[in-house]
């Protein structure tokens, strides 16, 4: 009679001496839980890469996006000084008057700091350019001129 006790309704059954019997309380098995993590791994090794590629061209596009708020920051800079930042100046002329002009009416920038690009390096600057009135570029993750993917330069003028 013991045998019909049912668990839904909280009570348990008997136990019986082999150490398999689990009563109510269910458990997994070793091979159920292997089978679970090579499915993780398999979905984190699938996954993950794109996720990683995805965060790469992030960083891309972040650039590119702060090189035209710089760009256009320069071009109201060269509008109230009369000419772009010299080479020397650089970027530092947005939030300082580093060379004493007297139409300088900044800072340009908000927070008073030239913004780094996405991997934490400055952005590189020259003026007068080769390929305008000023080159603003990155040199990407790696820092250095040339590379594909996160290592590619972000050029202003393209």
């Amino acid at each position: 009679m013991m045998e019909n006790l049912s668990c839904e309704k909280g009570l348990t059954r008997p136990q019986k001496s082999t150490s398999r019997s689990w009563g109510c309380h269910g458990g997994f098995t070793l091979v159920e839980l292997l089978v679970v993590l090579a499915i993780l791994g398999l979905l984190v090794g699938l996954v993950g890469p794109q996720v990683m590629k995805a965060l790469g061209g992030s960083k891309t596009k972040t650039a590119r996006i702060q090189i035209e708020d710089l760009s256009a920051t320069l071009d109201i800079y060269r509008l109230e000084v009369g000419r772009y930042p010299t080479t020397n100046d650089g970027l530092q002329a947005l939030v300082e008057n580093t060379s004493g002009a007297s139409n300088w009416n900044g800072p340009y920038l908000k927070k008073n700091q030239v913004p780094k690009d996405p991997w934490g390096f400055d952005y590189q600057y020259q003026s007068p350019g080769q390929h305008g009135s000023f080159d603003l570029w990155s040199l990407g993750a790696d820092n250095r001129e040339g590379g594909e993917g996160e290592n590619q330069d972000i050029l202003g003028w393209e």
